[in-house]
């Protein structure tokens, strides 16, 4: 299967790389990498894969995906087209949006405990916190 191209996506396989890095050597210098490097990529206006479902009803809307994990709600996002196809589920619509306007969505949001990126392989969770860190917020 040929690999969709999106210009907003391009420099995402340095995200996936730091990812890669924490998992395979978990420390606090990697995962400052990781951040700074997605921090980089938001500055950069680099964007995620989000998946929505149309909500249940009529004039349905659409809605990003979300998974739960202890009672809590996280949304999900890739890093690639490809990252959101290793799922195998039965076709879905997705969209790119821009890190910043996703991890902002995570920060204001009672719902979300915060967004898995890449949830089939090379995962990372951004709770808060972090996506707070990456937003250079104060909290």
């Amino acid at each position: 299967m040929s690999e969709i191209k999106d210009e907003n996506l391009k420099g995402n396989e340095r995200i996936e790389a730091d990812i890669k890095a924490l998992l395979d050597a978990p420390s606090d210098e990697a995962l400052a990498v990781l951040l700074t490097g997605i921090r980089a990529r938001m500055k950069d206006n680099g964007h995620l894969v989000v998946a929505v479902d149309a909500a249940p009803g009529v004039g349905e809307s659409l809605q990003v995906r979300t998974v739960s994990m202890n009672d809590m709600k996280w949304m999900v996002a890739y890093t690639s087209f490809d990252e959101e196809l290793k799922g195998g589920e039965s076709v879905m619509s997705a969209f790119t949006a821009p890190i910043g306007q996703i991890l902002a969505m995570i920060t204001a949001s009672d719902e979300l405990a915060g967004v898995i990126i890449n949830p089939y392989g090379g995962t990372i969770k951004l709770d808060k916190t972090l996506s707070s860190l990456i937003l250079g917020e104060n909290k």
